[in-house]
């Protein structure tokens, strides 16, 4: 009995501490979440701010030069991004790529000796193999563009185009490093609100004293070295004091980041065939003008990813940190958040631009009106990619990179197979189809690959909520198309419906209730704001 006595108090004592350090997990669970929940929302809130800066003056700049330039310079210049971006996969090696994932851990980790390698020695590997490539590109490049794209005039642009391969990896990499160190919010700035005015403001005074496509090439080479000096400005400040210096003894990078660089390398080429072989197959059996109209397509595409690029520039080195610390239940719920997030914020404006199609392509010229459908077919691909959120990169951070590249190498044939069969049937209409079909099998892919090596999956019951603020916003936008208040002016009521879409989303969001992880996002960005606006205040 005196031992039964004795050890009764010692158990409840064990069961009250394994239920406080089940308590303590939790909220240091909770805490961790509320933590990178609000890095990500702030910075991603700096990133969909440079985003959309880029994609308003982008859209007008895309109108002046397509009415300036035409369809054939345009085309010219998507060929001539081809060609340079096949060797780009070659000349950086994969190692831009993991700049993001090891310079987080390298830095997270002290590990300053493997930090200066990768720094230094991939520094200069890029330079050396960039310059190799660029004498390729010089010597291979009129026979490609002669006998592939039967474009015997994008010759003469050919080293423009090499000093854009040049400058492009090299910013790639040491913007990648910016990330790395969680500056994406500075990298931002300087890529989006410095780069892109620089950029315009070059081209513009270019091209209207009559340089045409040469001259808007000079501008991006001059855009492009400035924002290299002010990269590696920052990535000099950033970078910790041991790391700056060179060592001499050291001029390898460890077998690590080798073997991530390979199989990035792969990724690289994988993401060619999916990106590039509609351009290319469309230039070779329609000529240039068809991919000028089609190049434009594919960049107003590119603008309904907006919020999913901006959670991935943030949450890609948030993988890795989070990965590496096995917080699985930290990862699940960032991940079912800002998937929620994304998918609710793209529906809105996918809908604009599926109802809206052809007057936003006439703003561009009369040539360029008959790619509405391609934008329609298009619009649907990227729909799957925003609803199933950043699972490529979920792949990539967190050591499984291999099923990533399985998944590439499969859709990467059968992007090959519909462009040869589609484009010479329907063209650009082709090309759109072969493009959004690789689009959703590839992300869908993806989804199943996260489900089987993460047991992740970024739905919960919690997107039932997105119902009633996108089809209320869906509502607002199909009653303004059918209505004839505009009359002929269809661009204004494109913005229009744009404007009152996201207003009634939002009104209705927040009626129909936000969960806490939804608050925690709100807030993070109204704190955001409010910060900014002070500064703004005070700066006054």
């Amino acid at each position: 009995m005196l031992t039964r006595k004795t050890e009764t108090p010692n158990v409840a004592a064990k069961v009250s501490g394994a239920v406080s350090d089940q308590n303590a997990l939790a909220e240091s669970r909770h805490a961790n979440f509320k933590t990178e929940m609000g890095r990500i929302s702030r910075q991603s809130s700096i990133a969909f701010a440079g985003t959309i800066f880029t994609a308003i003056v982008g859209y007008g700049f895309k109108i002046y030069l397509a009415r300036f330039l035409g369809a054939d310079a345009l085309g010219l210049y998507a060929l001539g991004i081809t060609i340079i971006s096949f060797l780009g996969i070659v000349n950086i090696l994969g190692i831009p790529e993991s700049a993001v994932r090891f310079v987080a851990e390298y830095s997270a980790g002290k590990k300053i000796p493997q930090l200066r390698a990768l720094l230094w020695n991939g520094s200069w590997i890029l330079v050396a193999t960039n310059l190799v490539f660029g004498a390729v590109l010089l010597k291979v490049g009129p026979w490609i563009a002669l006998h592939v794209y039967h474009a015997p005039q994008l010759e003469r642009y050919l080293p423009l185009f090499a000093g854009v391969m040049f400058l492009s990896a090299l910013n790639h990499f040491y913007g990648n490093v910016m990330t790395g160190y969680r500056e994406a919010g500075r990298r931002n700035i300087i890529s989006k609100f410095i780069a892109s005015p620089t950029s315009i403001a070059a081209t513009v005074l270019l091209v209207t004293f009559g340089y045409g496509l040469g001259g808007y090439l000079v501008a991006q080479v001059l855009s492009a070295f400035c924002i290299l000096a002010l990269l590696v400005y920052w990535v000099w400040r950033l970078t910790p004091r041991e790391a700056r210096s060179l060592d001499l003894h050291r001029l390898g990078m460890g077998r690590e980041v080798w073997v991530f660089s390979a199989a990035m390398f792969g990724i690289g080429l994988m993401q060619f065939l999916m990106v590039q072989t509609d351009r290319v197959v469309l230039g070779m059996y329609r000529g240039a003008r068809d991919v000028g109209i089609y190049s434009v397509v594919v960049s107003m595409i590119a603008y309904e990813t907006i919020f999913l690029q901006s959670v991935n520039q943030i949450f890609a080195p948030v993988i890795a940190d989070i990965h590496a610390r096995s917080e699985r239940e930290v990862l699940s719920r960032l991940f079912q958040t800002l998937t929620k997030w994304i998918l609710g914020l793209t529906l809105p404006l996918a809908t604009v631009v599926i109802l809206y199609a052809p007057a936003i392509m006439r703003m561009f010229g009369k040539d360029f009106e008959a790619g509405w459908p391609a934008l329609v077919v298009g619009t649907f691909g990227q729909l799957v990619n925003c609803g199933v959120g950043s699972v490529g990169f979920l792949l990539l951070m967190s050591g499984h990179e291999r099923r990533l590249v399985r998944v590439q190498m499969v859709m990467a044939t059968v992007m090959v197979i519909l462009c040869f069969n589609l484009v010479p049937r329907w063209g650009a209409l082709g090309a759109a189809a072969a493009a959004a079909i690789t689009n959703a099998g590839m992300n869908l892919l993806n989804l199943i690959e996260v489900r089987r090596a993460l047991k992740l999956s970024p739905y919960n019951w919690s997107y039932l909520k997105l119902l009633p603020p996108v089809g209320g916003a869906a509502l607002v936008v199909l009653l303004l198309r059918r209505s004839s208040t505009f009359g002929g002016a269809q661009l204004l009521a494109a913005a229009t419906a744009l404007v009152l879409a996201y207003m009634v989303f939002g009104i209705v969001a927040f009626w129909t209730g936000l969960d806490a992880d939804d608050r925690l996002i709100t807030n993070a960005i109204a704190t955001r704001l409010r910060s900014t606006f002070s500064k703004t205040r005070s700066g006054s």
